[in-house]
């Protein structure tokens, strides 16, 4: 019996479905058919955009959530509630600012009921595990972030978890303090230090999860799904620099691409303009982009991974924006490249009142909301429009943060295109005068 309870994995997720309710609409479907198993001795990323799911899955991993549908199983055993030997570290930091570092630890095992003498001495073996000795009667107020985030893994390795879940754990910090902490608790893992049996942690940063993860999911979105299960063929430590780590990260890239851009194009072509999120990119990132691209040393063809260092951007960053540009057809996404097209390369070229006029084209043609709202206000008498009006038609196919998020985007890209006006005060989309007039004038064609 033992044997067979030693080959049990950690955790077993099947057919994970979690949606949310919407009254007089479709379901909010967030996770779909999600299979997860995870087995002692490894470090899983979950790799993926915002809004994919992830830390859904990890909330409904840890027992804080119980999914809609599927099976859970935490040792081979059904999960009811929280799961037994699991600790979690979050992106905030969620440190109680009025507790000294040593009491925040102690929380974990306080609320175990830890005898207090014990509870110090596993609390400030954890606060030197994690590099933080000598600090443990400080306050949070007096650390840096990085400070902050070593708290809060000691608050979580002091319970001795079985399962250590991250959720997205070194995105508030810099770059060099993140790099840092990174490589100290995978010297730690390596060396045995950690008291852990297996790591599962959510990231959007492709080469995080390549330095960290024996295994990496990678997550499509809306809804959330496993695309590809990849497993990481080298030992640690890994060199970012080495070829084989550069192909990896350029074949993640490839496999990101690859899934979006049918979706993108189905998207751009949809009948219904309320039935796909955008996002939020700004015509000056925009402008940006289709500038760095057509000019040296791209020539209208760039390679993603090495775009991105160039920019310093994170997958999260830069993935919207070129899908963004393949919604416009100024780009094409294609196996991990970007391509400027000719339209692209016309709008980079082009002087301030000539590029409006080409982004006015592009979102006519290919965002079927803008040509929706300028459709209501060209047949309304008044030429106006309210915008709760397409918020609500934009919450009866994704969520309210989706549709708020969609309609600020079309608002700023049909105001620079001028396409119509917007009222902040009023939240009224409106015509230009100039178009009003040239709708009364076609209107008195028509009369005559």
């Amino acid at each position: 019996m033992a044997m067979d309870q030693q080959r049990l994995p950690l955790v077993t997720v099947r057919d994970c479905r979690q949606a949310y309710h919407k009254e007089a609409s479709a379901d909010l479907v967030v996770l779909d058919h999600v299979d997860l198993t995870l087995q002692e001795g490894e470090i899983v990323a979950l790799l993926g955009r915002s809004g994919s799911g992830k830390s859904t899955l990890l909330r409904i991993v840890a027992g804080l959530l119980k999914p809609t549908a599927g099976e859970v199983r935490w040792r081979g055993e059904p999960l009811k509630g929280p799961a037994p030997g699991v600790a979690m570290v979050f992106q905030s930091f969620a440190l109680f600012p009025w507790l000294t570092v040593q009491e925040n630890v102690e929380l974990g095992l306080e609320a175990l009921g830890v005898r207090k003498d014990e509870r110090e001495e596993r609390s400030e073996e954890a606060i030197d595990l994690i590099g933080l000795g000598g600090y443990d009667g400080a306050y949070p107020k007096e650390l840096s972030g990085g400070m902050r985030q070593r708290v809060g893994l000691a608050r979580a390795l002091v319970v001795h978890p079985d399962l250590l879940l991250m959720d997205e754990p070194f995105s508030a910090l810099d770059v060099l303090t993140a790099e840092t902490l990174r490589t100290d608790l995978i010297d730690l893992w390596m060396d045995g230090k950690l008291p852990v049996k297996s790591i599962l942690i959510v990231t959007h940063n492709i080469e995080e999860a390549v330095l960290m993860a024996d295994r990496i999911l990678v997550f499509s979105s809306n809804p959330g799904r496993v695309a590809h299960e990849l497993r990481v063929p080298f030992a640690h430590p890994r060199n970012r620099f080495d070829p084989a780590f550069r192909e990896m990260v350029d074949e993640i890239y490839g496999i990101m691409t690859r899934r979006r851009t049918p979706e993108v194009h189905t998207a751009a072509l949809a009948p219904n303009p309320f039935a796909h999120p955008l996002h939020p990119v700004g015509t000056n990132l925009i402008a940006g982009l289709l500038e760095t691209l057509s000019g040296e040393p791209y020539h209208g063809r760039a390679d993603l991974p090495a775009l991105a260092a160039a920019l310093q951007f994170e997958v999260d960053e830069l993935l919207p924006l070129g899908e963004t540009l393949s919604i416009l057809g100024f780009a094409v996404l294609e196996e991990g490249d970007i391509q400027i097209t000719e339209t692209g390369r016309r709008f980079a070229e082009a002087e301030t009142e000539d590029r409006k006029k080409i982004f006015a084209e592009a979102l006519r043609a290919h965002v079927p909301l803008i040509a929706a709202i300028r459709n209501v206000l060209e047949q309304r008498s008044n030429h106006r429009a309210a915008a709760v009006r397409f918020r609500d038609q934009l919450e009866d196919h994704m969520s309210p943060e989706y549709a708020e998020e969609t309609l600020r985007t079309v608002i700023a890209w049909g105001r620079y295109a001028e396409i119509f006006e917007y009222d902040e005060e009023a939240q009224q989309f409106s015509l230009e005068e100039e178009d009003e007039e040239e709708e009364r004038a076609r209107a008195g064609e028509y009369r005559g």
